[in-house]
């Protein structure tokens, strides 16, 4: 029988909505077009910033005279795994209770997560935040698990809807998956505060759910990192009777390894008895190795070895914690000077909430006929939700950018009158 035709019925998907939005903006010929789309840390004038601890970092890596390509275990690279833990988990760290592997970034990760999942769990429901990052329902839902959501962002006050996010808790089967963002949320900037962070822990232990952070942002959100850990620690110590605990960790932010796709993956058990934890955690290890190696095989090595030589080097340790500083300050620098210059202009609408949100991305309240008037007539590029990459602006752009969303939100507001 011939086989010619059998993929002629294979449906054409629509291209990714944020890279399209790159493509689009690097083909805009606009000398004054603005990038606030891709999530990607940029200095002040607009380029990508490779951090001296990496730079630093790179010159250890290659004068170590037993530096070659060969393959890295399944599970990945040592130095990596474990100081990514003890990065994460800090004092709240049971090396017998955790199980680490290397993954492609925070997306492999949850990828790992969702493979996981549904093999031993796929019953379970994915409860994800409304909204959420647009990849997230993706990756689970392509593993054949259901998805749901539970409401997190009031549009009207731009504040975060608490007594939803409980009640969800408190309604979804015993047993549910919550994935939690575990810093500067994405793409609202928004995070609950510690004592909501209780509150959302105590039910979730109280159901018996499990926890899956997404900790994509750690150190890059504030410039501590053990201020933006708070949840997964906490969740860790809370949940540590209860359910194990699942974080999918990257280092594409924090470290500026975009491209090297630079990630952990880790299982923290609950805390039973030292047989029981040894037999768990090594038959944990062996199903996560089997999933890896049918997948990728060995995890990357570059990115990982420069990682690694970051973590387990306590001065590179100390200028990677210098360069957070960095980048998280002028972040808030520019939040503060969107927000001023729209106060200033007399912008129609309240812009507090651009400088109580944190993280590289602020949710602005921009509608999608607002995001398509910033492109065409401003050359300014957002998500078509009106998330806007802060890391974007920079002081040669921020009034250009500010009298764009000015003109723009008057235009539909004026036609509203």
């Amino acid at each position: 029988m011939s086989q010619v035709g059998i993929f002629n019925g294979v449906d054409t998907l629509p291209p990714d909505a944020l890279f399209d939005i790159k493509k689009r903006y690097t083909q805009d010929t606009r000398a004054h077009k603005v990038d606030l789309g891709i999530g990607a840390y940029r200095d002040n004038n607009g380029q990508p910033w490779v951090l001296p601890s990496v730079r630093r970092a790179e010159e250890k890596v290659h004068a170590d005279k037993g530096y070659n390509h060969e393959y890295l275990p399944i599970t990945g690279l040592p130095a990596l795994t474990g100081g990514a833990a003890r990065v994460i988990f800090g004092p709240e760290y049971a090396e017998d209770r955790t199980v680490s592997v290397q993954s492609i970034s925070g997306t492999g990760a949850l990828h790992i997560a969702a493979k996981f999942l549904a093999k031993f769990l796929p019953e379970r429901t994915i409860y994800v935040s409304d909204p959420t990052w647009a990849n997230h329902k993706a990756i689970f839902q392509l593993q054949g698990l259901n998805v749901a959501s539970y409401p997190y962002w009031d549009a009207a006050s731009k504040s975060l809807l608490l007594d939803g996010f409980l009640d969800s808790i408190d309604l979804a089967e015993e047993g549910s998956v919550f994935l939690l963002h575990a810093c500067a949320h994405n793409p609202t900037g928004l995070d609950p505060t510690p004592e909501q962070w209780d509150a959302v822990l105590e039910r979730l232990a109280a159901r018996n759910h499990l926890a899956l952070f997404d900790s994509a942002y750690q150190g890059f959100a504030t410039g501590d990192l053990d201020r933006d850990a708070l949840a997964v620690r906490r969740g860790v110590r809370r949940m540590a009777s209860v359910s194990p605990v699942i974080v999918c960790q990257s280092f594409a932010k924090n470290v500026g390894m975009y491209g090297e796709r630079v990630g952990c993956f880790h299982i923290v058990l609950p805390d039973q008895s030292s047989e029981v934890n040894s037999r768990v955690h090594g038959a944990v290890s062996s199903q996560l190795a089997k999933l890896i190696r049918s997948e990728v095989s060995n995890p990357p090595a570059y990115g990982a070895k420069i990682v690694g030589a970051i973590l387990a080097d306590k001065s590179l340790t100390a200028a990677w914690h210098a360069d957070m500083v960095t980048m998280s300050s002028r972040i808030h620098a520019m939040r503060a000077a969107l927000r001023e210059k729209l106060v200033a202009l007399g912008t129609p609408g309240t812009w507090d909430h651009i400088v109580e949100q944190c993280g590289m991305f602020s949710f602005t309240g921009l509608s999608p006929e607002m995001v398509r008037r910033l492109e065409t007539q401003h050359a300014v590029y957002l998500v078509s939700s009106g998330r806007a990459s802060i890391a974007g602006l920079n002081e040669g752009n921020v009034d250009h950018v500010a009298r764009a969303i000015d003109e723009v939100v008057r235009h539909f507001y004026e036609s509203k009158l």
